[in-house]
């Protein structure tokens, strides 16, 4: 789903941070920078990625204002993730995003954590959180995601939340092709409401 075109900017109400059972979701901030430009540093978090890491202080940084402008312009997005236990200490970011990746466009779900938090479904969780906020209170259409072939864990936790392949993306000469996993409306329409199972992945 692309985002509304208009003459004037359309400035949404960010809200405060939300909690979940065992994490705390807000809004990213400026001063996530440093957070962030670690996550991609870390080559465990990073040999997985459908899409490119952004590469340098630069690039990372544009990612956060892309990030932040998105919340101001559609009053959601990808949130910086925390437990409820150390809520000043983050453990990654994640959530829903209006992008266009590989010529597709959509409410992408994307997500990447610490590896340290890995193995205990605290993506799910905050997946979960996404997805249901999407369907229930702003009715969309459908929820995609990018993961590629060999990365088995994310797959798993992608067909834990409902979601399904529909097809491949290519990203181009030199980088291997991914598979759109597709949630729509009328199938979590139909999906228990219960969390899913945690999913191992190790580092």
């Amino acid at each position: 789903m692309l985002p509304i075109e208009s003459a004037e900017p359309i400035a949404a109400a960010v809200p405060a941070a939300m909690v979940t059972r065992r994490l705390v979701l807000r809004p990213p901030k400026d001063s996530d920078l440093d957070t962030l430009l670690a996550l991609h540093a870390d080559p465990a978090v990073s040999r997985f990625c459908a899409a490119a890491t952004p590469n340098g202080r630069e690039a990372t940084e544009a990612q956060l204002q892309s990030w932040l402008s998105h919340w101001q312009t559609h009053g959601f997005g990808h949130w910086a993730i925390a437990e409820r236990e150390q809520p000043d200490q983050l453990i990654g970011f994640g959530g829903l995003m209006n992008r266009r990746v590989a010529g597709h466009a959509g409410l992408y779900l994307y997500y990447r954590i610490t590896p340290q938090a890995w193995g205990r479904g605290l993506a799910s969780e905050m997946a979960l959180h996404g997805i249901t906020q999407a369907f229930e209170q702003r009715q969309e259409g459908a929820v995609v995601a990018a993961v590629l072939p060999n990365n088995m864990p994310t797959r798993k936790t992608l067909e834990g939340l409902g979601l399904r392949a529909k097809g491949t993306l290519s990203f181009g000469p030199g980088n291997a092709a991914a598979l759109l996993y597709e949630l729509g409306a009328d199938r979590w329409a139909s999906l228990p409401r219960c969390e899913p199972e945690p999913v191992a992945f190790a580092a």
